[in-house]
Parts: C-alpha cells; sequence; structure tokens
C-alpha cells in the first residue's frame, strides 16, 4: 500500500485552470455506418468480448486506436494505430474542425441506467503535477499502464481520449454550457447502452472569456483517467525542452459538478490465482476478528447484503468493530466479509494518517487482506480490475480465483482526501457516465 501527501508548499496560492480551445478531429458522418458504431468506452473498461463487438460495429471504430491490437511488440502496436489514425485522416474519415473550440459534450443516459443528464466543456487543459494544487488525483496508479499509455499517445502524437475531471465553479461556464447546449449540435448520437451523445463547439470570444474567468478560480478533482494524467505528466517532462509545446496540455471533460453532480460506482477486484476455498481458508485462520457468513447461490439478496453492512458501519459512525464490509464468490455462492478489528486495523494501516483514508474498504483490502492475509502481489497477473458485477463474478469462476466485490465510495470522501493530498488505493472508484472515445479527437499536430 502506498499513499502521497503534500504539504503546504504544495497548495499553492495561484491555482486556478487553464482550458484552451482546440481544433477537434471527427469522424465523418457520411464515411462511417454511424457515430455511434465508430466510438468506445474508455480503454480500461474494454473487456475482451467488448472489443471484438466493437471492431466488428465498423471497420474504423477508434477502439482500433486506443487498444490496437496485439504486434510481436507493443511498439509495433502503436506504430499500427498511428498508421491508422493518419490512414483515416487522408481518406477524409477523421476531418479536423475548421477553427479551434471548446466543445460542449451532453450525455443523456437511458431509463434503464437511470436516465441521468451530463454536460461539460472538452478542451485542451493545461497540465500540472498535484504539487501546484489545480488538479488533484485521488488514487495510485500503477507504472505499466501508465507506460503503455505513453507509448501510444507518443508514437501517434494525439489525445484520443478526454480524462473526466471535476470541478465547482461560480456558474459562469456552467452558463455558456446551459446557452450552447440550446442550439443545434454538432452531431448527436445513440451508442449501443442506449446513451445519447450530443457536441456542440464554442468559438465566440465572450464565451470563451467568461469560461476562462470561471475556471481560472477553480481546482479539478481527476475522477476518471489517473493512469492518462500520469502519462500527461510524463510526456510534458520528456518535452519540456520545447517552447509553445502542445505536450503542455491534455484534453479533459470538465463537468461542473454543482450543476450536475457524477455518479459513483465500485470497482471490483478479481484474485486470479487465488481459488475461493483458499481464501476462506486463510480468513479463517488469519485472526483479525474477521467475520463470514455463507449468503448462498442468489446475487441479488447477496448484493443487497453487502449494502446493508456498509449502512449498518455508517449508522455506528465509522467507529465500530465491522465497518468495513465485502462480498466473496468465486464458486457459485456468496460469502460476505466483515471486519477487522482495531488491533488489526492498527498494525496495517499508519495512525497518522486521515480516519477516513484508513477505513476506506480498499485501503483494507489492500494493506490488510492482500498484503498480510491472502498475499497476493498488487500487478495485472494476479489481480483483475473490473466495473461490472456480473463481470466480476463470471471472471472469478472461469479463472477458479476469487472475485471481491466493494461498495462505491462518496464523493465527497474523495474529495475531500484529495483537498488533503491523500491518494486511494489505485481503483478504488468509478465515476459517471464516462464520455465516450471518438466523438472528438485532438491531434497534436493541429495545434
Amino acid at each position: 500500500m502506498s499513499d502521497t501527501r503534500y504539504g503546504d508548499a504544495g497548495r499553492v496560492a495561484a491555482c486556478g485552470l487553464s482550458l484552451a480551445p482546440f481544433r477537434g478531429l471527427r469522424y465523418d458522418p457520411e464515411r462511417v455506418t454511424s457515430l455511434g458504431a465508430v466510438t468506445s468506452p474508455p480503454y480500461d473498461v474494454v473487456d475482451p468480448d467488448g472489443r471484438t463487438r466493437l471492431e466488428d460495429s465498423d471497420p474504423h471504430n477508434v477502439v482500433r486506436l486506443i487498444l490496437p491490437r496485439p504486434e510481436p511488440t507493443a511498439e509495433d502496436g502503436y506504430r499500427h494505430a498511428a498508421t491508422l489514425l493518419d490512414r483515416w485522416q487522408r481518406q477524409g474519415v477523421l476531418r479536423p474542425d475548421p477553427e479551434p473550440a471548446l466543445y460542449v459534450y451532453e450525455q443523456r443516459t437511458s431509463d434503464a441506467d437511470g436516465g441521468l443528464l451530463q454536460r461539460g466543456l472538452i478542451g485542451a487543459l493545461a497540465v500540472s503535477d498535484a504539487r501546484a494544487g489545480m488538479v488533484l488525483p485521488h488514487e495510485d496508479v500503477m507504472p505499466r499502464p501508465v507506460a503503455d499509455r505513453v507509448g501510444l499517445m507518443r508514437t501517434t502524437k494525439a489525445n484520443l481520449e478526454p480524462l473526466l475531471l471535476t470541478y465547482r465553479g461560480d456558474g459562469r461556464a456552467a452558463a455558456v454550457v446551459e446557452r450552447t447546449a440550446q442550439r443545434d449540435p454538432l452531431l448527436e448520437t445513440t451508442t449501443s447502452d442506449g446513451t445519447r451523445h450530443r457536441l456542440w463547439a464554442v468559438t465566440e470570444r465572450d464565451d470563451l472569456t467568461a469560461v476562462s474567468a470561471d475556471l481560472a478560480t477553480c481546482r479539478a478533482l481527476i475522477a476518471d483517467g489517473h493512469h492518462r494524467w500520469a502519462m500527461y505528466l510524463r510526456l510534458q517532462r520528456e518535452h519540456r525542452h520545447l517552447a509553445q509545446s502542445p505536450w503542455d496540455r491534455g484534453m479533459v471533460l470538465l463537468v461542473d459538478t454543482a450543476a450536475y453532480p457524477l455518479r459513483v460506482r465500485a470497482i471490483h477486484r478479481v484474485l486470479q490465482r487465488l481459488p475461493l476455498r483458499d481464501a476462506l481458508e486463510r480468513l479463517r485462520s488469519a485472526g483479525g476478528d474477521w467475520r463470514l457468513t455463507d449468503l448462498g447461490d442468489a446475487v441479488e439478496p447477496a448484493l443487497k447484503a453487502l449494502a446493508t453492512a456498509k449502512a449498518g458501519a455508517g449508522a455506528r459512525g465509522g467507529s465500530g468493530a465491522h465497518d468495513n464490509a465485502f462480498l466473496l464468490a468465486g464458486d457459485g455462492g456468496f460469502h460476505l466479509l466483515t471486519g477487522p478489528d482495531e488491533t488489526a486495523l492498527a498494525a496495517s494501516v499508519p495512525a497518522d494518517l486521515p480516519e477516513e483514508y484508513r477505513r476506506l474498504d480498499a485501503t483494507v483490502l489492500h494493506a490488510l487482506l492482500l498484503e498480510r492475509v491472502w498475499r497476493v502481489p498488487d500487478d495485472p497477473e494476479h489481480i483483475g480490475y473490473l466495473h461490472d458485477t456480473g463481470a466480476a463474478i463470471r471472471e472469478a469462476v472461469r479463472a477458479n480465483g476469487t472475485a471481491v466485490l466493494l461498495n462505491p465510495v462518496e464523493e465527497g470522501v474523495v474529495r475531500r482526501l484529495a483537498e488533503q493530498g491523500v491518494t486511494m488505493p489505485r481503483k478504488s472508484t468509478s465515476f459517471g457516465p464516462k464520455p465516450a472515445t471518438g466523438l472528438v479527437l485532438r491531434n497534436l499536430r493541429l495545434g
């Protein structure tokens, strides 16, 4: 387990966000099956089956750029993506917009997914590390995914996906977003999950000035895209010798959560090399006052029991002996795990960390269960991270492993910890709805 804390020197007074227009690179709807057929979810939530479906939906689907098929080496895959990107531009499949713009982006999820409306601004955000206090991470990152994204972006010389960041403004930028959304959009499409997407260009000087003035007083929280933000930082450092470098900015979607609160979901773990029977046996002999409850084989009652266990801990004020709850699966049945006691917690999580951090489910999972009880290395060969509950359960059964299902973390907790300079264990939260990939790209060669 690791945590990152920044002293007062890292919280500089000169705080503020700088979001610049750019010439968006967009699909020509006349050259593709449909705009929905060429989009993709973010690269890190595309599972193997979903990747194949996306590739089959249209030969120009953006997943071929963000997840190029394995070649003899990763570098070959990156070069293949760069070749495709150049070819699609030469063929007119992807076309640059005539002038730089910020883009108002709207998502409306299906009724089955809650009918959520979200609007924000896509632009090129000035890149700065956490010590500057302007863009706050809330999760740790893993070196391998960062290196992978660096290699892809360095080779393609393009921002292929907008990161999702949140802020709270004074209303001036939000007013521009709402006013723009009353016009006819540049594009409108519906993706296979039933979400409707619309995009508008903001080019008027007064609107751009209003957005800049509002954002200059704000800081942002990285909601989704920590590895890609780390990629931006590394590539900025690589090109720091350049004046007016396009690598000093990265494409993001900024959402004012005062107007559009994000939805927060959990990210589950699959321990691919630890059979459930072994996980249960180690728990029974571990001490620490862990409690296991057999919940049978019905998924919905099991998930309800997980949520109820968390609600019960909250009712005790977060200070009881059994504040953490996990649902274990992998053998066709479900087992509710609660604990630990104060002695085990104190032995594994430093007491000088904020109490909210010490009692996070992800903190206890990584610091105590994975490191001390199960002794599972936190690397991709041993742990898979899945957003979908059903997919996590199926993968655990397939791999003869253990799925560890978690409750979501409240957004307020995430922001409070980030503002203290404390990063949560990696993949602790899933904010959404996430922006679709492929509606607008940023080619660094276009300026």
